[in-house]
């Protein structure tokens, strides 16, 4: 294994030096094979990890259904004071898991350190959420009785985590599972790997009682796919690509499932908007964490009669972008994660400009930053609906901006699509963009601001009757989807003078 070269920048913290999975409360290493944690800026390695077999995710099973009902039958407070335990640990820990997330997955330190700081905030916020989960007192028909309904949790939870938000995403599944009752088999994406070790070892040093949470490193296509159809398993959190989800929905089927999947969300533009305003959203959108990001702005949707001006705005933001080392100050964008991912972005920006697009910004790798991973933030204009990188998921720094006539055609191409996660319109008439949102199908409908903007405590998910998802997650709503109303009829005591 070619790491990097010891005592140099790229040295670990010490939460991350020891690696292997995580099972019933032990650390373990004794897998016959590994694969090699890198950094996406160097190419060099930064660790060995145990790669693992189904018999191990089996075993992981077993642990948490061994600790399921103990930790069920904990009092309610009690797993809400380790929640708090284990944010506060996070967020002291907050520079080293940072430090290993920027190397692992590529993005900036500060947007490392966000993701992070927003990861212990999730835990303190289930914390109190479970608290005050509230049950109901019920009466019927059914004479002297009275009914009690209260949230239960499901049991043992599969929870397969993708490689954007390495950090975020698992606690959203995490926090509230832990809060609620649940045990969970957690499998995170190969390629940030690294970090997840470092999680698990901040969470389990808070307190975690042996079983409740169980980490197995390896591919999704095995050891995931152990995990999401065993018997043993009760319920599913998954968020990644609409393939691979679609994939899980089959092999998990009849279990409870919250499925955050992709997205290719629009930004539309009237022709009335503050165009400064658009632009800096669709790049923040499409620019943040190299546009790797299921809410990214997927394509902008604007007025044809001013479509070539928002064009060039963006493309100056573009322009003004630092790519490089991530840890380096005045890097604004980092590499992107895997050469899986590179070469899709690769190939939707050459398809386009083949067809006729024109590239204003960008449209190039630049190995001499480190590594084949880092590619210039891109617009392009002329780009029409038919082209893969209108239809697809980029999952890259790229801009598409299309030229349509008027407001029914901009809602029009917004709405042909298979993906229904996030999307956005610009106008200064807010009675008009309210009126337009009515006819869009999405998760989350943005009014004069980003694709990607949301906040933990909201709900997350796909629209209905599209390849985004089923649930939602974020706050109560992941609280709620990870727990059961159970009925109990007791007799109703009455009361004689």
């Amino acid at each position: 294994m070619d790491l990097d070269t010891p005592n140099s920048p790229l040295d670990l913290p010490a939460i991350a030096r020891d690696t292997g999975n995580y099972i019933g409360g032990h650390w373990e290493n004794q897998e016959s094979e590994t694969f090699t944690a890198r950094n996406p800026a160097t190419g060099g390695g930064l660790a060995s990890l145990p790669q693992s077999s189904r018999e191990t995710a089996g075993r992981a099973v077993a642990a948490a259904k061994e600790a399921q009902t103990s930790w069920a039958r904990t009092p309610l407070w009690e797993r809400a004071n380790l929640c708090v335990a284990i944010g506060k640990a996070i967020e002291r820990n907050k520079d080293d898991l940072a430090r290993i997330l920027s190397l692992e997955q590529g993005k900036t330190l500060a947007e490392a350190t966000a993701e992070v700081v927003a990861t212990a905030h999730g835990f303190e916020m289930s914390a109190e959420m479970v608290r005050y989960m509230p049950g109901e007192v019920m009466s019927g028909e059914t004479k002297d009785r009275q009914f009690i309904c209260r949230r239960h949790p499901r049991g043992v939870y599969a929870v397969i985590t993708p490689w954007n938000y390495p950090v975020m995403i698992p606690g959203e599944y995490l926090a509230p599972a832990i809060a609620t009752g649940n045990t969970v088999v957690w499998v995170p994406a190969p390629t940030t790997s690294l970090v997840a070790v470092a999680l698990t070892r901040v969470i389990a040093e808070a307190g975690l009682p042996a079983g409740v949470v169980n980490l197995v490193l390896g591919q999704g296509a095995v050891v995931g796919d152990e995990i999401v159809a065993h018997k043993d398993v009760q319920g599913i959190g998954f968020t990644g690509s609409t393939r691979t989800g679609e994939s899980i929905a089959i092999r998990g089927a009849g279990k409870p499932m919250l499925l955050e999947l992709g997205g290719n969300g629009p930004l539309i533009v009237r022709r009335d908007a503050d165009l400064d305003l658009a632009a800096e959203a669709a790049a923040i959108g499409a620019f943040s964490n190299s546009g790797q990001i299921c809410a990214a702005t997927g394509r902008v949707l604007a007025d044809a009669q001013i479509a070539e001006q928002l064009a060039e705005r963006i493309a100056d933001i573009a322009r003004s972008h630092k790519p490089g080392n991530p840890l380096h100050q005045g890097t604004t964008m980092g590499p992107l994660n895997n050469a899986a991912v590179a070469q899709k972005t690769r190939e939707h920006v050459e398809e386009a400009i083949a067809n006729g697009a024109r590239c204003l910004a960008g449209g190039t790798f630049l190995p001499d930053l480190g590594s084949d991973l880092f590619y210039a933030p891109t617009v392009l204009a002329g780009v029409t609906p038919d082209m893969r990188v209108a239809r697809e998921e980029t999952f890259g720094p790229v801009v598409p901006v299309l030229a349509l006539d008027g407001d029914d055609e901009l809602l029009r191409v917004a709405n042909d699509t298979e993906y229904g996660l996030t999307m956005s319109i610009f106008s200064r008439d807010i009675e008009r963009a309210l009126a337009m949102s009515t006819r869009l199908s999405a998760g989350i409908i943005n009014v004069n601001s980003h694709t990607v903007t949301w906040e933990t405590h909201l709900p997350l998910g796909g629209a209905s009757g599209t390849k985004s998802g089923i649930g939602r997650i974020g706050g109560r709503h992941t609280i709620e989807a990870m727990t059961e109303v159970r009925t109990i009829t007791i007799p109703s005591p009455q009361y004689e003078a």
